[in-house]
Order: structure tokens, then C-alpha cells, then sequence
């Protein structure tokens, strides 16, 4: 697959990188604003590239040196124009990418003295080398989101978009899922959040007489941050769902919070500092949990309620209304929607969907559907929400809509995202090209050549 000049290449440059064999001899081979590419950013970028495409399997007819200029080069500009416009990131956030950057690194080289050979500089210069790139590559990044979400795109473009589309070259819109479920928290789930509490204020109680926070966020946390002993990344409160940032909020560095429930489970946090909005802290995490026989007395109560709607005692609309647990789809008739990923992530979808993918089904519900008749709904089974917690779940495959070439009327929600995509790289090229014909660039002339870019506009 070829990429696109206005497509950053977010990738995680290791450093004025030395070949194992020798030193390569360094010379600047371009200057963007205030930024220096040398001849060494360009090889070990150019091996980036190649590394990207192995993994992802993907073949370009572009020449990864080439690429790697260009890539660069754009990189520069953008953190220039960063800086002009005030963008901001979460600095927080670069210590732990660069702290696991460096293990991966020192676990390929097989120890940090045969990193330090291989980079012919002691592990603080190449740490510090690598915190700077990834600072700006994360300016990069997001100087060109800035760019591009200024974009929008009207109900008009998009069928003018359309329009233009070969009627040869319709993209196709894979099998799509229209389905409906019922969910059942176990009946034992105040009993299980109480379990989850009383253990939380025994660690909290230990931790008070001495031991060690990070010790035991690693032995009994439920959260992925347990490797770590608990330690996230500084963030600002608003990060987090609300009853986890204002318990935050409240603590000074070395305080230890009380229990906070979240739809997550139950939480203590510690503070280990605080730099202006960013917090620092370490949590603990641990989820209700249910015995088996627990989980198995969810499903007979589901099953039963299966029976009944398969006997046409309570249609599954009414079932839904009266039982299920999911507040984002029991008041309509079961159906699911991508309602609760859009509040979760912050997905930037414009509109809610009921037409699923496969590939946008959980693996639990995938399962469950493949091998449903529409109106047919399955057996009971256990399942988690997306925030982790387990549920006993029927669901019931409303409508398959069979692959197909995109459509207008049927496909809109699709179409306008491809659209708006498009629109984005239109308007992101012209921006740039402005912004090169504005900002000084130097490029060294044996890589003044045409084939090094798709962009002309750097060979102004």
C-alpha cells in the first residue's frame, strides 16, 4: 500500500543511530525552520520504514530512503508551526513511552552496555535524544489534527463525493449486524462490590503501617498499570471519569485516598505529585468478583427469560425493557448501538449507528451471532462490558445486511466519513503547502531530486 507525503509517520526514532559495522558519517541533509535533519535521522528512519512494512505486510514502489526524507522533513515542519501556534500536548505522557521505548531498545541490544556500543554514546545521551524526538513527534501529531479537525463537511459534499465515485469503484461495505440484547448483572453484585470494598480498606490499612503501595498494586490490582505498581502517567483530572478526578483533585503528594467506587470498580490512589494540571499518582483496582456458582445462577435467571420469549409468553422488546442492565439499550427494544463507544472514547462520531462490522462486534456477542437466523436469539452466556465488568448476556440477531457496494441512502454514516477523510488530506495539502512556501528549507543538493518526494512543493 503506497503512503500519502501528508500522512505523519508516527514512529519511534532510536537516536543518531550507528550501524553495528561502523559509524556513518553524519551530515545535515536538510533544515526546516529552526530543525536540522542529519544523514544518520535519514538511514535510521529509512529502516523504520522498512520495519513498519514488514510488520504490517504492506510493499510500496517508493525507495524507504526517499520516504524517510520526506517523513522527516514534514515531521520538522510541523513541530515548528507547533510551537508558532501555542499546540499543546500531554508532556505528561512522553516519560513512561520513553522509559518503555528504552527497555525494548536495551532488550534487542541484549544489555545497555551493547547499546551504548551500538549507539557509540553513553544510555543518558540516547534516553535524552529519544525523549526530545518523541516531544516532537507528538507536536507533530498534533499540529496536524489541529490542522485537520478544523475541516467539516456538509450533507452536500458528501453527495457530491459520492457522485464522483466510478461506479466500478464503489467501495464495499462488508456484512453488517443489526442486533439486540438483554444483560443481567449477577444477583449477588452488591455482595460482590462489598467484598471488593473490605478488600480495598485492608490494603488501604496496610499500606498506612508500612507497606508498600507498589508492591501490592502489583500482587492484587486489577488494572493493567499492576506491572507498574500501579503508577500512571501524570494526566490532568479530567482524564479520568469523575468520581476518580475529583478524589484525585482532593489529595496532596504522598496522601492515599479513600475508597472510590467508579463504574470501573473500586479504587485507591495515591499522589506522588502535582505540576500544574498534571497529576502523578499510583491507583490500586479491584473489580467485584463472582463465584461460579454465582455467574451460573445469572444465566438460569437468563435462560429462563430465553424460554419465555421463545415461547411467545413476552416478546423480546418487553424482556429487554424490564430486565436488561444496559441502560444504553433496554429502552429501545434491546438494540445496540455504538452509543456507549462513543461516551467511552470519545470516538468523534457525529452520529450513532445500530450496523456493526464484525470486526467492530466484541469477540463474546460475534460468537453468540454467527450462527443466529434473523429473529432467532442464543442461549445465555457470560460476558463483560466494555468497562470490564461480567454480565450475563442473550442477544438477538435482528438483520444481517449483506456485503455490498457502498450506497448513498443506506450507507450515509460511511460514506460521510470517507468524504470527510478525504476532505481533510485535501485541505491538510493545501495548508502545507502554504506552510512550506512560507518557512525556510534547505535541502542538501544530491537530495534536491524529484523521486525523493511526492510533495513538489519542497522543491520550491
Amino acid at each position: 500500500m503506497k503512503k500519502t507525503a501528508i500522512t505523519l509517520t508516527v514512529l519511534c526514532l532510536c537516536g543518531h543511530a550507528a550501524q553495528a559495522q561502523g559509524v556513518i558519517a553524519d551530515k545535515i541533509v536538510a533544515v526546516v525552520g529552526n530543525s536540522a535533519i542529519l544523514y544518520s535521522d535519514m538511514v535510521e528512519m529509512g529502516r523504520q520504514i522498512m520495519h513498519e512494512r514488514r510488520e504490517q505486510g504492506t510493499v510500496s514502489d517508493r525507495d524507504p530512503q526517499n520516504e524517510a526524507l520526506e517523513t522527516l522533513m514534514l515531521q520538522k515542519l510541523l513541530y515548528n508551526q507547533a510551537q508558532v501556534d501555542s499546540v499543546k500536548i500531554n508532556e505528561g505522557q512522553i516519560p513512561g513511552a520513553v522509559d518503555e521505548r528504552m527497555q525494548q531498545m536495551i532488550k534487542n541490544a541484549g544489555s545497555i552496555a551493547a547499546l551504548e556500543v551500538l549507539y557509540h554514546k553513553p544510555v543518558y545521551e540516547i534516553s535524552a535524544e529519544l525523549k526530545t524526538q518523541l516531544e516532537e513527534q507528538q507536536y507533530a501529531y498534533a499540529m496536524q489534527g489541529d490542522v485537520e479537525n478544523r475541516v467539516k463537511i456538509t450533507p452536500g459534499e458528501v453527495e457530491k463525493y459520492f457522485k464522483k465515485m466510478p461506479k466500478d469503484s464503489l467501495p464495499i461495505i462488508p456484512d453488517q449486524y443489526i442486533y439486540a440484547q438483554i444483560t443481567k448483572l449477577p444477583p449477588s453484585t452488591d455482595e460482590a462490590k462489598q467484598r471488593a470494598r473490605e478488600s480495598l480498606l485492608e490494603l488501604r490499612e496496610r499500606i498506612i503501617n508500612g507497606s508498600k503501595f507498589e508492591v501490592l498494586a502489583r500482587m492484587y490490582s486489577d488494572d493493567g498499570s499492576a506491572a507498574k505498581g500501579g503508577e500512571m502517567d501524570p494526566s490532568s483530572k479530567e482524564s479520568f471519569v469523575k468520581p476518580f478526578g475529583d478524589a484525585l483533585a482532593r489529595l496532596k503528594p504522598g496522601q492515599i485516598s479513600e475508597v472510590v467506587e467508579t463504574e470501573y470498580g473500586f479504587h485507591i490512589i495515591q499522589l506522588l505529585d502535582k505540576e500544574d494540571n498534571l497529576y502523578h499518582f499510583r491507583h490500586i483496582l479491584i473489580k467485584p468478583k463472582f463465584t461460579d456458582d454465582e455467574i451460573a445462577e445469572t444465566l438460569q435467571r437468563l435462560d429462563s427469560l430465553v424460554t419465555l420469549i421463545r415461547e411467545e409468553k413476552l416478546t423480546f422488546e418487553e424482556a429487554a425493557a424490564k430486565n436488561s442492565d444496559d441502560a444504553y439499550s433496554r429502552l429501545n427494544g434491546g438494540i445496540v448501538s455504538n452509543h456507549e463507544i462513543i461516551e467511552m472514547y470519545n470516538a468523534g462520531a457525529k452520529y450513532t449507528t445500530t450496523m456493526f462490522m464484525r470486526d467492530e462486534l466484541t469477540k463474546d456477542d460475534y460468537l453468540a451471532l454467527r450462527d443466529l437466523k434473523p429473529g432467532e436469539l442464543s442461549e445465555a452466556f457470560s460476558s463483560q462490558d466494555r468497562k470490564g465488568n461480567v454480565m450475563g448476556k442473550t442477544v438477538k440477531l435482528v438483520k444481517i445486511i449483506p456485503a455490498h457496494n457502498a450506497d448513498l441512502k443506506e450507507d450515509y454514516l460511511r460514506l460521510e466519513e470517507a468524504a470527510l477523510n478525504d476532505k481533510r488530506q485535501k485541505e491538510f495539502r493545501l495548508w502545507l503547502e502554504k506552510k512550506i512556501a512560507s518557512m525556510y528549507v534547505r535541502i542538501e543538493p544530491e537530495f534536491r531530486q524529484p523521486e525523493f518526494f511526492e510533495n513538489r512543493a519542497w522543491l520550491k
